[in-house]
């Protein structure tokens, strides 16, 4: 248990305003005063939450704000992802963390204000479907909306007849005739991929009953869709190799935390440059922060849940509440193209002999569904899924064996490492097959407590490896997709491409040579009214 306490100002000139007290996350369970008074407890080490604290502000001395945090370090049923439960680290798990490692800070609203807002693409019709709650809803307020690509503007106004406002948002005038016969060059919306991150900017103005602005809140989103057809990745409705890069999103000076948004940017930038087009952020819910340049850099994300490692009507509650306010707080992000929240049956390891376990997946997967249509769910990322729009393989065996193994979808479903592909009463229907965790190549100059699945002596050797790999599953008719097991070291865990400082290992143009091969390929003649091809 950890105590934070701190004093601040309270904002003048708020009028009738209101002032929140944010806190990005706080690990695990977090209780806070205000003067005195208790205004805020929750639970979850991963999200975000707030206080209204106007009633027990102070205006003419200073405030005071008086943290609590609880991280029950052994309980194995608490949501912790990479974090150990023993005092030191080892294997694949790391230094464990307690109290605020995200933002802290104070917003003046206004009463009446904008809430919420959750935007959702919808490229087949070219318009954005929005939801927006307003607090302190009147009768007499509207809201107005602003869209602004490269100096274009399209403006809404909405009076307003619920706290509750859901509007469809067309971003191109229907009914003009077109100036083409063929639909494929009609115009449409500018979409977002990581090769054209376009973006809209959006602003929402609340007006009070005389047109007088009373909140107004700046976002942007991302024309962008995903989904699965015949055993393959479509984004936009083209063929997608994904060619993602595992990042555990530890850092040695913070742990969880990056020491400066310049980190956070800066692992994508190398990610990038080492020509991968994603990231799978792994049993880690990452600051928004990093969300952020992933949708402006362009750069694939694939949301995933910290797990706990033992089952228990405890455990169901805390994963699925948590695992709700991640969906929430992420949704308007366009980088975000698929959710995974289980990773390796961790939490749910008797997946062979409990039903209930499986009932607790097919939760998981259903729930996520409901939350989010709009995305790619994967049930239990390496083995044992259940229903599941994508089947993920984790598989570190080297690369000869590989390549038999990934010639027909029947082979590579077969049991890749000690537990099967899918959990017993489901199996293989056609999803596209990924290989979301391999490879693991580390330096024999780590050190001694270091390890890795592969270790080389040099940085060629390193790259033979790499390139070994990477072609195999390239070559393979039934991948579509690949996650390399991963961006940086971590602790004693070496096996990155960077070291934990973030220095490369080897040759940064060799590596993107490397990744990218299968860019290079000839290119069919696509003709007018046929499938596009494969990116």
């Amino acid at each position: 248990m950890v105590w934070y306490a701190r004093t601040f100002d309270a904002p003048a000139d708020r009028g009738d305003g209101r002032l929140l007290l944010h806190f990005g996350a706080v690990d695990y369970r977090a209780d806070v005063w205000v003067n005195g008074a208790h205004v805020a407890q929750h639970e979850g080490g991963h999200t975000p939450f707030c206080a209204d604290i106007t009633p027990v502000l102070r205006e003419l001395e200073l405030n005071m704000v008086v943290v609590r945090a609880e991280d029950p370090s052994r309980d194995a049923t608490i949501p912790r992802g990479k974090q150990y439960w023993k005092e030191r680290s080892e294997g694949i798990f790391y230094t464990r963390t307690t109290g605020i490692w995200q933002t802290v800070w104070l917003e003046p609203v206004n009463g009446r204000r904008i809430a919420s807002l959750r935007m959702t693409p919808d490229v087949d019709a070219a318009a954005l479907d929005l939801e927006v709650a307003i607090e302190g809803f009147e009768p007499g307020l509207s809201l107005r909306v602003i869209v602004e690509r490269r100096g274009e503007v399209l403006e809404d106004r909405i009076g307003l007849r619920s706290a509750l406002v859901e509007r469809c948002l067309p971003l191109l005038t229907r009914g003009e005739a077109p100036t083409t016969p063929y639909p494929q060059l009609w115009a449409k919306p500018a979409l977002w991929s990581p090769e054209e991150p376009n973006l809209y900017g959006l602003r929402l103005e609340l007006l009070g009953p005389a047109g007088e602005l009373l909140d107004a809140v700046d976002s942007y989103f991302g024309m962008r869709k995903v989904e699965c057809r015949a055993g393959k990745v479509y984004l936009n409705d083209r063929p997608y190799y994904q060619r993602l890069v595992l990042d555990q999103g530890y850092f040695p000076d913070g742990i969880l935390t990056a020491p400066t948004d310049g980190d956070l940017r800066g692992d994508i930038e190398l990610a990038k440059e080492m020509g991968f087009n994603g990231a799978r952020k792994h049993q880690k819910v990452e600051d928004p922060r990093w969300l952020y340049w992933a949708d402006t850099l362009g750069f694939l994300v694939w949301g995933e849940m910290a797990n706990a490692y033992q089952y228990s009507p405890d455990y169901v509650r805390r994963i699925t509440a948590e695992w709700q306010e991640v969906i929430r707080r992420d949704h308007n992000h366009p980088c975000v193209v698929a959710w995974a929240p289980m990773n390796e049956s961790w939490g749910v390891p008797e997946l062979t002999t409990d039903a209930r376990q499986i009932e607790h997946l097919l939760t998981l997967y259903h729930l996520t569904r409901s939350l989010d249509p709009s995305r790619l769910v994967v049930s239990n990322d390496g083995w044992e899924h259940a229903q599941t729009d994508m089947c993920t393989i984790h598989d570190y065996r080297d690369a000869e064996t590989l390549g038999r193994l990934y010639e027909t979808a029947g082979l590579a479903i077969e049991r890749p490492e000690r537990r099967p592909v899918y959990a017993p009463g489901y199996e293989y229907r056609g999803e596209p097959v990924l290989v979301t965790e391999f490879g693991g190549i580390a330096l024999e100059s780590a050190g001694s407590g270091a390890w890795g699945y592969r270790v080389v002596p040099d940085a060629d050797e390193l790259l033979e490896r790499y390139g070994s790999l990477i072609s195999t599953l390239l070559q393979s008719n039934v991948v579509r997709g690949f996650c390399y097991t991963q961006l940086t070291d971590v602790e004693q865990e070496v096996n990155g491409l960077l070291t934990y400082d973030r220095r490369p290992k080897a040759d940064l143009a060799r590596i993107r040579e490397i990744t990218t091969a299968r860019e290079r390929r000839p290119e069919p003649t696509q003709r007018v009214g046929t499938e596009p091809y494969e990116s």
